[in-house]
């Protein structure tokens, strides 16, 4: 694959993260949050939410890492693992807000509704995404977007994060 175009650099990405916190408090007042990233670069973009939210709130926002890839329709069954969770939190009458780094299609969102929905009964899902590129296949809206990306269905987004990728940025890839 070969790099097309930079969308966000770092800077973008603080700005877009820090949006997203504000939405989330706009939106959420005095609510009880739990943010779950859907690993991998979720579960990081999901950490660094709670870190803004915790700092505007001046309580702590607890995060939790959920790995969906067992509940994916779209993986072979014999390449799946077991759902796997951080730790388990109290999910019961809280609000969470799952996070991802790029809604396409909808079905790891789905998939993670159904592993919360598993753990407990929260008073609301609510969804964070970084990137939202369209073409879904699931009837999926997320409630906050860092940015909309129309993107042909040949194109790949990459969502690079320092803790894995040494850098912040997103960029369209074209094979």
């Amino acid at each position: 694959m070969q790099k097309k175009a930079e969308i966000m650099d770092d800077g973008a990405m603080r700005r877009a993260m820090t949006r997203i916190s504000f939405e989330i408090l706009e939106k959420n007042h005095g609510e009880d949050l739990l943010l779950v990233g859907i690993r991998t670069r979720g579960a990081f973009l999901a950490q660094r939410l709670a870190e803004k939210l915790s700092e505007n709130r001046g309580e702590p926002v607890e995060t939790l890492a959920l790995d969906v890839s067992s509940l994916r329709d779209d993986i072979p069954s014999d390449r799946r693992a077991f759902p796997v969770l951080e730790s388990a939190a109290r999910i019961d009458g809280r609000t969470v807000i799952l996070v991802d780094d790029v809604l396409y299609t909808g079905r790891t969102v789905r998939a993670a509704i159904e592993a919360v929905s598993h753990m407990g009964r929260a008073a609301r899902i609510q969804l964070a995404v970084l990137i939202d590129r369209g073409h879904r296949e699931l009837p999926i809206r997320p409630d906050y977007i860092g940015k909309n990306l129309p993107t042909a269905q040949s194109e790949r987004v990459r969502v690079m994060v320092r803790e894995l990728d040494g850098v912040d940025g997103v960029v369209i890839l074209q094979e």
